[in-house]
């Protein structure tokens, strides 16, 4: 893997699919959300994604990375990590929404599998065809890193369950039409079961989630007082809610690492141009400078090593290798050098790098975000640790 700020993958079906995306992003799409007048500090509509998952899935992209029976093409982790950096690379507020990020199959996750043939008609394979959205309920505000401590409850009744609990920091649950929800069994204590909850049921509530500082309005809280919900809605058995909720923690702590490693690849190609184009004392660039000569070079070398290691873990993933302690490192190395590249980018943009409203001062709240979302740096240190800790002598 050679260092690039826009990779070439070669005379290789994966080349054909990144350029097609390329030009989705920055041509269509691009000339979409001008249209409809999307800005980041805009509150998004479910009619603003709507026509953009339709299209995505016209395009082949909405759900890519599915078996083919479900309409995708079945691609490797490798490859579909490729596509998840150019969506992270691109300017675009609706790229969340052309793989299925934001309530589409990327969202679902791993549920499939897991689901009776009801619930695949009339949940998840309209979310495949990006007919209905879906959201993911699991954390709530004293159950974060420790999802076990969750207080929502689930009583067995007669055909069905009542569900109560306030559940958090549901992403695309504005937009969504149900919620696979993680509840414990009552009068348990280490009994979790999963179920497919429609949001307008009678005594659910969704509320506006509080606005992360990336200033995205994509959060929901989903409020439940003693919510009915058929036994048919139950997702795999009684228990085993914990398992289908975290049973691909390990690939999906990988998969977020290149939308990252994306942005991170924009940060440095605009402070790159800012460098080249900045005048200062006597007529100089910034880049004549070594001060910023030598930023620009350590800030470069730390991409490549974070984004090497990601795909050299994505690479063993697809070969069946166990990556658990891999993927803690990754999630850890890509957080801490993703945010230290943006501080110093913004150092480099001086005033404009601290102005709201620039991209570089947006990109800088979002690549910090990582340092907590799905897993803090520190869980993954822990991880790591424990990793070590088996490893045979």
């Amino acid at each position: 893997m050679t260092f690039s700020l826009r990779p070439d993958y070669g005379d290789t079906e994966l080349s054909a699919l990144v350029e097609r995306l390329r030009d989705y992003l920055e041509g269509e799409l691009a000339e979409y959300e001008h249209h409809r007048g999307i800005t980041r500090e805009g509150r998004l509509t479910r009619a603003d994604l709507e026509p953009v998952w339709r299209r995505s899935r016209e395009l082949g992209f909405y759900g890519i990375h599915l078996p083919t029976e479900y309409g995708g093409q079945a691609l490797s982790f490798t490859a579909l990590a490729a596509l998840k950096e150019e969506v992270g690379a691109s300017e675009r507020l609706l790229g969340h929404s052309v793989l299925g990020d934001m309530g589409g199959p990327l969202r679902a996750g791993d549920v499939l599998r897991h689901a009776t043939e009801h619930q695949l008609r009339e949940y998840l394979l309209p979310v495949v065809r990006a007919e209905r959205a879906c959201c993911f309920s699991l954390t709530e505000k004293e159950a974060g890193s420790d999802v076990r401590s969750m207080s929502t409850t689930a009583v067995p009744e007669r055909d069905g369950y009542r569900i109560t609990g306030h559940k958090v920091f549901s992403s695309a649950g504005p937009f969504a039409d149900f919620a696979v929800v993680v509840a414990r069994m009552n009068d348990t204590e280490n009994s979790f079961s999963a179920f497919l909850v429609d949001l307008d049921s009678p005594g659910c509530t969704v509320l506006d989630g509080d606005t992360p500082m990336s200033g995205e309005h994509i959060e929901s809280d989903v409020v439940l007082r003693d919510c009915f919900v058929p036994a048919a809605n139950l997702l795999g058995a009684e228990g085993e809610g914990m398992r289908i909720a975290l049973g691909r923690v390990t690939t999906n702590r990988l998969l977020h690492c290149p939308t990252v490693l994306g942005a991170t690849r924009r940060v440095i190609s605009l402070t790159r141009q800012r460098a080249l184009t900045r005048k200062v004392a006597n007529g100089q660039t910034l880049l004549e400078l070594q001060a910023i000569q030598h930023k620009l070079a350590d800030m470069a070398a730390e991409f490549y090593a974070a984004r090497s290691m990601t795909y050299e873990a994505l690479r063993a993933l697809d070969n069946g290798a166990d990556v658990r302690t891999e993927a803690f490192m990754c999630k850890l190395f890509v957080a801490e050098s993703a945010f230290r590249i943006a501080d110093e980018a913004v150092q480099i943009h001086g005033k404009e790098g601290l102005t709201q409203g620039s991209e570089i001062e947006h990109l800088f709240r979002k690549i910090r975000m990582f340092r907590v979302l799905t897993g803090t740096s520190e869980i993954q240190r822990n991880g790591i640790a424990k990793g070590l800790a088996r490893l045979e002598h």
